[in-house]
């Protein structure tokens, strides 16, 4: 693994920055930062969440060798601060993104995140600041993150995008483990 000091990491709508993906991390030896999802970020209004994440990222990882890795609804929160700055610099890595609403008649859950259509609008446009070297991983079975969504957003942005044969929104922990290890020796 080359030498990574600190990585920016958003996880999921009420992650922690040591727990789960976070913690794998840590225990690969990255010292790992970015926002929680919970708490007092949580109840900030949307555009406050995303001026903080801007404000962190031009402040600390605005340059070639960063790293960005995010999660579920923390992938929603990067994209929408990305989509208002220049593209990042870094490498970014997006698991399980939500890129918009999603309903599921099974579970009887939808979820419609702020600004749902924003990001599928700037991508049709071709006005979607994509990261050079970004990439995405989706389950095939992820009813949150909805594949056919997030290849349309990939096709449209030029974000590379890993369909995770029978994978849901939680990727197989031995998946992510593997593409951890491949992420942090390039």
């Amino acid at each position: 693994m080359t030498a990574i000091v600190t990585m920016y990491y958003l996880p999921g709508a009420g992650g922690q920055l040591a727990t789960g993906l976070g913690k794998a991390l840590m225990d690969r030896g990255v010292n790992v930062t970015g926002r929680e999802t919970r708490g007092e970020f949580r109840s900030l209004g949307f555009e406050d969440q995303l001026q903080i994440i801007r404000e962190d990222l031009r402040s600390h990882f605005w340059h070639e060798a960063a790293r960005v890795i995010c999660n579920s609804y923390g992938s929603y929160l990067f994209l929408h601060a990305q989509s208002q700055m220049e593209p990042f610099p870094g490498r970014v890595l997006l698991l399980s993104p939500i890129v918009g609403e999603f309903a599921s008649d099974e579970t009887r859950t939808t979820f419609s995140p702020p600004r749902p259509t924003r990001l599928k609008e700037l991508a049709e446009a071709g006005q979607f600041p994509a990261p050079a070297r970004s990439a995405i991983h989706v389950g095939s079975e992820d009813w949150q993150s909805i594949p056919a969504n997030v290849q349309a957003f990939g096709a449209l942005t030029g974000i590379p995008v890993t369909v995770v044969p029978d994978g849901g929104h939680n990727l197989p922990k031995i998946y992510v483990g593997g593409l951890l290890d491949r992420w942090l020796k390039d």
